[in-house]
Protein backbone atom coordinates (compact mmCIF):
# COMPACT_ATOMS: atom_id res chain seq x y z
CA UNK A 1 0.00 0.00 0.00
CA UNK A 2 2.90 2.31 0.82
CA UNK A 3 4.15 2.34 -2.92
CA UNK A 4 0.73 3.12 -4.36
CA UNK A 5 0.69 6.31 -1.73
CA UNK A 6 4.34 7.14 -2.84
CA UNK A 7 3.44 6.45 -6.84
CA UNK A 8 0.48 8.87 -6.80
CA UNK A 9 2.27 11.31 -5.04
CA UNK A 10 5.10 11.65 -6.98
CA UNK A 11 3.29 11.66 -10.37
CA UNK A 12 0.27 14.63 -9.44
CA UNK A 13 0.41 17.02 -12.30
CA UNK A 14 2.71 15.06 -14.30
CA UNK A 15 1.80 12.49 -17.05
CA UNK A 16 2.80 8.94 -16.08
CA UNK A 17 4.64 6.76 -18.67
CA UNK A 18 4.64 3.12 -18.64
CA UNK A 19 6.55 0.22 -20.77
CA UNK A 20 4.27 -2.70 -21.91
CA UNK A 21 5.15 -5.79 -24.01
CA UNK A 22 2.59 -7.99 -26.46
CA UNK A 23 3.70 -11.01 -28.40
CA UNK A 24 5.12 -10.15 -31.33
CA UNK A 25 3.06 -10.22 -34.84
CA UNK A 26 3.72 -13.06 -37.27
CA UNK A 27 1.88 -14.84 -40.00
CA UNK A 28 -0.90 -16.88 -39.13
CA UNK A 29 -0.37 -20.55 -38.82
CA UNK A 30 2.81 -22.33 -36.57
CA UNK A 31 4.82 -18.59 -36.87
CA UNK A 32 2.11 -17.17 -34.70
CA UNK A 33 1.94 -19.91 -32.12
CA UNK A 34 5.81 -19.93 -31.68
CA UNK A 35 5.47 -15.83 -30.94
CA UNK A 36 2.88 -16.32 -28.74
CA UNK A 37 4.45 -19.65 -26.75
CA UNK A 38 7.50 -16.74 -26.42
CA UNK A 39 5.68 -14.21 -24.69
CA UNK A 40 4.24 -17.02 -22.59
CA UNK A 41 7.27 -18.29 -21.06
CA UNK A 42 8.88 -14.73 -20.80
CA UNK A 43 11.05 -14.86 -23.33
CA UNK A 44 12.53 -10.67 -23.50
CA UNK A 45 14.18 -11.05 -26.73
CA UNK A 46 10.65 -12.12 -28.70
CA UNK A 47 8.66 -9.39 -27.40
CA UNK A 48 7.46 -6.09 -29.18
CA UNK A 49 7.72 -3.25 -26.75
CA UNK A 50 6.18 -0.14 -26.63
CA UNK A 51 5.31 2.88 -24.34
CA UNK A 52 2.34 4.05 -22.99
CA UNK A 53 1.28 7.48 -21.72
CA UNK A 54 -1.28 8.28 -19.31
CA UNK A 55 -2.12 12.08 -19.30
CA UNK A 56 -2.67 13.72 -16.38
CA UNK A 57 -6.01 15.62 -17.89
CA UNK A 58 -7.69 14.29 -21.64
CA UNK A 59 -7.42 17.45 -23.89
CA UNK A 60 -10.55 19.71 -23.41
CA UNK A 61 -12.38 18.60 -26.50
CA UNK A 62 -12.30 15.07 -25.03
CA UNK A 63 -14.17 16.07 -21.97
CA UNK A 64 -17.03 18.36 -23.04
CA UNK A 65 -19.55 15.89 -23.04
CA UNK A 66 -18.69 14.69 -19.65
CA UNK A 67 -20.31 15.77 -16.26
CA UNK A 68 -17.94 16.88 -13.95
CA UNK A 69 -16.98 14.39 -12.15
CA UNK A 70 -15.91 11.83 -14.70
CA UNK A 71 -13.83 14.52 -15.76
CA UNK A 72 -10.45 12.93 -15.58
CA UNK A 73 -8.40 9.88 -17.56
CA UNK A 74 -9.88 7.31 -18.25
CA UNK A 75 -7.45 6.20 -21.50
CA UNK A 76 -4.51 6.12 -22.51
CA UNK A 77 -1.68 6.71 -25.28
CA UNK A 78 0.24 3.73 -26.42
CA UNK A 79 3.28 4.47 -28.62
CA UNK A 80 5.43 1.65 -30.99
CA UNK A 81 7.21 1.12 -33.99
CA UNK A 82 6.96 -1.73 -35.99
CA UNK A 83 7.05 -3.11 -39.62
CA UNK A 84 4.38 -1.72 -41.69
CA UNK A 85 3.53 -5.11 -42.71
CA UNK A 86 4.56 -7.46 -39.32
CA UNK A 87 2.45 -10.74 -40.68
CA UNK A 88 3.83 -10.08 -44.20
CA UNK A 89 6.09 -13.66 -45.12
CA UNK A 90 8.33 -11.63 -47.06
CA UNK A 91 8.90 -8.49 -44.48
CA UNK A 92 9.65 -11.78 -41.81
CA UNK A 93 12.29 -13.30 -44.44
CA UNK A 94 13.83 -9.53 -44.99
CA UNK A 95 13.75 -9.22 -41.14
CA UNK A 96 15.61 -12.43 -40.88
CA UNK A 97 18.03 -11.51 -43.50
CA UNK A 98 18.74 -8.38 -41.68
CA UNK A 99 18.19 -5.87 -43.99
CA UNK A 100 16.61 -2.86 -42.73
CA UNK A 101 12.70 -3.02 -43.80
CA UNK A 102 9.86 -0.17 -44.14
CA UNK A 103 8.69 0.82 -40.14
CA UNK A 104 6.17 2.71 -38.94
CA UNK A 105 5.45 4.63 -35.82
CA UNK A 106 2.04 3.53 -34.51
CA UNK A 107 -0.12 5.57 -32.25
CA UNK A 108 -3.68 4.61 -30.39
CA UNK A 109 -5.76 5.21 -27.48
CA UNK A 110 -6.86 2.43 -25.45
CA UNK A 111 -9.61 2.72 -22.55
CA UNK A 112 -7.34 1.52 -19.77
CA UNK A 113 -3.69 0.15 -19.27
CA UNK A 114 -2.85 -3.57 -19.84
CA UNK A 115 -3.44 -5.67 -16.51
CA UNK A 116 -0.24 -7.28 -17.51
CA UNK A 117 3.63 -7.17 -18.55
CA UNK A 118 3.07 -3.26 -18.15
CA UNK A 119 5.34 -1.19 -15.56
CA UNK A 120 5.65 1.96 -14.18
CA UNK A 121 8.64 3.80 -15.38
CA UNK A 122 8.52 7.20 -14.57
CA UNK A 123 6.86 10.83 -15.27
CA UNK A 124 7.09 13.35 -17.55
CA UNK A 125 8.31 17.22 -16.42
CA UNK A 126 5.68 18.24 -19.16
CA UNK A 127 3.21 17.43 -21.67
CA UNK A 128 3.82 13.82 -22.60
CA UNK A 129 1.71 13.11 -25.99
CA UNK A 130 3.64 16.71 -27.25
CA UNK A 131 7.62 15.32 -26.41
CA UNK A 132 6.47 11.99 -27.70
CA UNK A 133 5.03 13.71 -31.12
CA UNK A 134 8.31 15.86 -31.30
CA UNK A 135 10.06 12.89 -30.75
CA UNK A 136 8.38 10.74 -33.23
CA UNK A 137 9.28 14.00 -35.84
CA UNK A 138 12.46 12.59 -35.67
CA UNK A 139 12.52 8.90 -35.42
CA UNK A 140 13.98 6.95 -38.79
CA UNK A 141 11.44 4.65 -39.70
CA UNK A 142 13.85 2.31 -41.31
CA UNK A 143 13.25 -0.74 -39.52
CA UNK A 144 16.13 -2.93 -38.86
CA UNK A 145 16.02 -6.12 -35.68
CA UNK A 146 18.59 -5.40 -33.18
CA UNK A 147 19.75 -1.61 -34.10
CA UNK A 148 16.58 -0.07 -35.02
CA UNK A 149 13.65 -1.56 -33.74
CA UNK A 150 10.74 -1.65 -30.95
CA UNK A 151 13.65 -1.90 -28.20
CA UNK A 152 15.29 1.36 -29.21
CA UNK A 153 12.48 3.34 -30.04
CA UNK A 154 10.96 2.22 -26.76
CA UNK A 155 14.75 3.38 -24.82
CA UNK A 156 14.53 6.48 -26.91
CA UNK A 157 11.46 7.83 -25.98
CA UNK A 158 11.22 6.93 -22.33
CA UNK A 159 14.79 8.80 -21.87
CA UNK A 160 13.00 11.58 -23.72
CA UNK A 161 10.34 11.49 -21.71
CA UNK A 162 11.38 10.69 -18.45
CA UNK A 163 15.25 10.90 -18.74
CA UNK A 164 16.05 7.58 -17.91
CA UNK A 165 18.08 5.44 -20.19
CA UNK A 166 18.29 1.97 -20.79
CA UNK A 167 14.83 1.17 -19.28
CA UNK A 168 14.59 -2.09 -20.70
CA UNK A 169 17.38 -3.34 -19.52
CA UNK A 170 16.66 -2.58 -16.23
CA UNK A 171 13.24 -4.19 -16.40
CA UNK A 172 14.70 -7.54 -17.87
CA UNK A 173 17.13 -7.61 -15.16
CA UNK A 174 14.03 -6.69 -12.41
CA UNK A 175 11.96 -9.20 -14.20
CA UNK A 176 14.73 -12.07 -14.05
CA UNK A 177 14.15 -12.45 -17.74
Amino acid sequence: MASLLTKSTTTRGRDQVYVATVPLRATKGPPQLLMSAAYSLNLWDLQHFMVIIKPQSPPPDFQVSLPSKLRIPTWVLVYDFQPKDPENIYVALEVLSGRPIPGAILTRKLSKLPRNKCWFVGSSKVNATDMACEFNKNWGTDLRVGHHDCRDYTNGLVEYLTGEKYVLERLQRCNGS
